[in-house]
């Protein structure tokens, strides 16, 4: 064998060997019949990882995708809180125009055995009427609580609402004839001006009163102590610190009772409770008026 036939055997054997189709002597190139290859086929169970020291690690849910190819975001919450927005508000505008709306006929009442000297002579001269006013709200307070179903169901829940009106409006105009009509027309003010601040402030402010309900049950058993022991000792003095401690003290629930309505704190009450939320701020307020009013006729003797 010569130099050349070696060296050429050498190259042939260093060469790189390729996955060439077996040669055809007829020059046609063979084609591989055999299938395709394919990768094994996934599990649709959810992957599972391995255990961790104290505990198993739960299997990530898949994502899902829409028909474009792009992941679907959980759209409910952000749904949901929008809607509880909108209905909050609602919420909100309907409790204050009823509540408004109470304010004008309990008000425009008063202003009846007020200025009109007729009725408030009636009223003076006939204690029933005074004692009647009294009793007619004690009944429909007890019917209202032990009947609390009335306060959910329509249309009763807006029978309940006006009776109760109505009979406070009646209760609250026979204690305003027996005040002078200045004390009157200065305790309807201030009552107004309150009222309307507290609102304002309960809106804006980040406090919350709601978690202090404990404190302000102990004052008002307070107060209701204090009241007894004035009946037996009566002065001017005592009627002024007793008014005073009264509009107080309710003020504070009218600002809770604001903040149960708005929903922005800890507590709030249910959208569906508008007439029990308008109930309550319509009592809040005739208490402030009615507190202001003992104030103003210690102050007037």
């Amino acid at each position: 064998m010569t130099d050349n036939q070696t060296h050429v055997n050498t190259e042939a054997q260093d060469a790189p060997r390729f996955n060439l189709p077996p040669f055809n002597p007829k020059g046609e190139v063979q084609t591989d019949t055999s299938p395709p290859f394919k990768p094994p086929p996934y599990s649709e169970a959810p992957a599972i990882y391995p255990p961790e020291e104290g505990g198993v690690v739960a299997p990530i849910p898949p994502e899902e995708f829409n028909s474009v190819g792009e992941p679907v975001t959980n759209s409910a919450l952000l749904m949901s809180s929008f809607d509880d927005v909108t209905i909050r508000k609602a919420f909100i505008r309907k409790v204050f125009s009823v509540v408004t709306l109470q304010l004008v006929v309990t008000f425009s009442i008063v202003c009846v055995f007020t200025f009109s000297n007729v009725v408030r002579k009636a009223v003076q001269k006939n204690i029933w009427v005074y004692l009647s006013s009294y009793i007619l709200f004690v009944v429909v307070a007890m019917c209202l609580i032990f009947c609390s179903s009335l306060s959910r169901k329509h249309p009763w829940n807006l029978v309940a609402l006006s009776v109760v009106t109505l009979s406070l409006s009646y209760m609250v105009g026979t204690v305003a004839s027996f005040h002078n009509t200045d004390s009157v027309v200065i305790a309807m003010g201030s009552t107004v001006v309150i009222s309307f601040a507290i609102i304002i402030f309960s809106f804006q402010t980040r406090v919350d009163f709601t978690v202090c309900n404990g404190i302000y049950l102990v004052l008002a058993m307070d107060l209701l102590t204090f009241s007894f022991f004035c009946c037996f000792y009566y002065s001017n003095v005592l009627q002024i610190v007793y008014g005073t401690l009264g509009a107080l003290l309710f003020s504070l629930f009218l600002a809770i009772d604001c903040q149960l309505v708005m929903g922005r704190q800890k507590y709030a009450l249910d959208p569906e409770e508008y007439v029990f939320a308008a109930l309550i701020l319509y009592l809040d307020i005739m208490n402030i008026f009615l507190y202001l009013l003992i104030l103003m006729g210690g102050s007037s003797k």
